[in-house]
C-alpha cells in the first residue's frame, strides 16, 4: 500500500515542481529537472546523508519516468490546474505524510537512533520542496508559510511511538496519515502557521 502512496505523492509533487517552473517561464528541459528534484531530491538527500547507497531512484528507474512525465504532462494539463487545486493540495498532503514515514523506515531500517530517525523523515518529507525553491529563485515556502515542516515533525514521532508500542503497521499508517492529512488542511484552511522571526539589524540598534 505504501508503495502504492509513494508513487501518487512523486507524481504529485513533480507537477508542482512543473508549475513552479513554469512561473519562472523555464523551458521543457528546465521542467522536467525541476519536477523530477521536487518529487525525488527529498529522498535523495537523505540516503546520501545516512550512507544509503545506491539512492533509492538509481534502482528504480520507473520513478524517473514517473516524475518526468508527470511534469511535462503538467505543462498540457496548466490550464486546467486552477479547477484541481483543492486535489492538489490534498495529494501534496499525502505526499508530505508519505515521504515522511518512507524516511523513517529507511533509518530504522539502518539502526539510527530515534532523533535522526526524525530528521531523515522530515528530511524526506520537505527536502524536495526547498530545492525546487532554490531552483526556482525563491525562499522555500515550506519553512515560512502555512504549518508543513512542522507537520512533518508529529507525524514522524506519532509513527515513531506507534512503531515502538508494537502498533500493527495499518494502523499505524492509518494514525500517520489521518493527523498528517488534518494538521495540514486546518493548516491551509485557517492559515495556521508558527510565530515567524522577523530581524533587521537597524531595529536593533
Amino acid at each position: 500500500m505504501l508503495t502504492s502512496i509513494y508513487l501518487i505523492a512523486i507524481t504529485a509533487e513533480a507537477m508542482s515542481g512543473a508549475l513552479a517552473a513554469g512561473r519562472r517561464n523555464m523551458d521543457l528541459f528546465g521542467v522536467a529537472v525541476i519536477a523530477f528534484f521536487t518529487a525525488l531530491g527529498g529522498g535523495t538527500v537523505r540516503d546520501i546523508l545516512l550512507g544509503n547507497f545506491p539512492v533509492t531512484w538509481t534502482q528504480h528507474p520507473r520513478y524517473i519516468y514517473t516524475t518526468i512525465t508527470a511534469g511535462l504532462v503538467t505543462v498540457l494539463l496548466a490550464r486546467f490546474m486552477r479547477h484541481l487545486n483543492q486535489l492538489f493540495l490534498v495529494l501534496d498532503a499525502i505526499g508530505l505524510v508519505a515521504f515522511t514515514v518512507i524516511g523513517c523506515n529507511v533509518a530504522l531500517r539502518l539502526g539510527y537512533d530515534t532523533v535522526v530517525v526524525v530528521m531523515a523523515g522530515i528530511t524526506t518529507g520537505i527536502f524536495g520542496g526547498i530545492i525546487r525553491d532554490i531552483m526556482c529563485n525563491r525562499t522555500p515556502q515550506v519553512l515560512c508559510h502555512e504549518l508543513y515542516a512542522s507537520v512533518s515533525l508529529v507525524v514522524a514521532i506519532l509513527y515513531l511511538l506507534l512503531v515502538h508500542e508494537g502498533v500493527s503497521e495499518n494502523i499505524t499508517l492509518l494514525a500517520a496519515f489521518s493527523v498528517g492529512l488534518l494538521m495540514r488542511m486546518v493548516a491551509i484552511r485557517w492559515r495556521v502557521s508558527l510565530p515567524v522571526f522577523s530581524y533587521s539589524q537597524a531595529s536593533w540598534e
